[in-house]
């Protein structure tokens, strides 16, 4: 039921979206009709292009976030844990922060060259500081009289490290989690444009130079549609692990 629920919307639009070009109330250059999308997407699936572009995409988008995300769940954990270390490092993490993931593309490319190394610190860039900020918050958030009784129960510091603290933060850097992997596909598309030649951004890019709009929804479709798989992953896990939590249900 809730998922009938989900898709009505989707449902919707589709129907609008392909009743506007049945009625030719937008030509089809700028906004190609559901199936002619469908049609497209089969096409590039049958010829194989398609899965070879995905997996050079999940491949990159993956391999940046992880390295993104470790590097991030480490730095957030110190922060958070030693306040020297936040004032040491935190201001100058915050100050990077601001910069646009697309304005050090230039000296990515200037520095790393066009190879994949270079694309994987852009990913991993972007998919760092959700994370950061996540942990280092639900880390710091942690409320001080639980702390107190913990104190009070003679609860060493390794068990209020791991009985208390982190559960306690936890939402938080699964929260950072999911941002972070939406920040890593958002990424992905401007690292697939440091000379690449393969990957859904590259094709999307290639689509745009031939004006072959259906291709260039193919590709923001199976974006769409990977965001919201992983996003529903990580919900599923939020749900494994924070049975505990207690929270509106709206």
């Amino acid at each position: 039921m809730r998922f009938l629920r989900g898709i009505r919307l989707p449902i919707i639009i589709l129907f609008c979206w392909e009743l506007t070009g049945f009625l030719q109330m937008v030509p089809e250059t700028l906004l190609p009709r559901p199936s002619t999308v469908f049609q497209k997407f089969i096409e590039l699936s049958v010829r194989g292009e398609l899965l070879h572009h995905f997996l050079v995409s999940l491949r990159r988008s993956l391999s940046g976030f992880f390295v993104g995300g470790f590097l991030a769940l480490v730095a957030g954990v110190f922060v958070g844990f030693f306040s020297k270390v936040e004032q040491s490092i935190d201001p100058t993490v915050q100050m990077f922060r601001t910069i646009p993931t697309l304005a050090v593309l230039p000296l990515f490319i200037l520095w790393f060259g066009f190879g994949e190394f270079s694309k994987t610190l852009l990913i991993a860039k972007a998919s760092f500081f959700p994370i950061y900020v996540n942990t280092f918050l639900g880390i710091r958030g942690v409320d001080s009289k639980l702390l107190d009784v913990a104190k009070v129960l003679e609860f060493s510091k390794w068990k209020q490290i791991t009985k208390l603290i982190i559960p306690s933060a936890m939402p938080n850097i699964l929260l950072g989690i999911r941002l972070s992997l939406g920040a890593s596909w958002v990424a992905l598309v401007g690292a697939e444009l440091m000379g690449s030649s393969e990957g859904i951004g590259y094709m999307i890019v290639d689509a745009r130079t031939f004006s072959q709009t259906s291709v260039i929804f193919v590709g923001i479709i199976i974006f769409a549609l990977f965001g919201k798989l992983t996003d529903s992953l990580i919900r599923y896990f939020e749900k494994r692990l924070l049975k505990w939590r207690e929270n509106f249900k709206g």
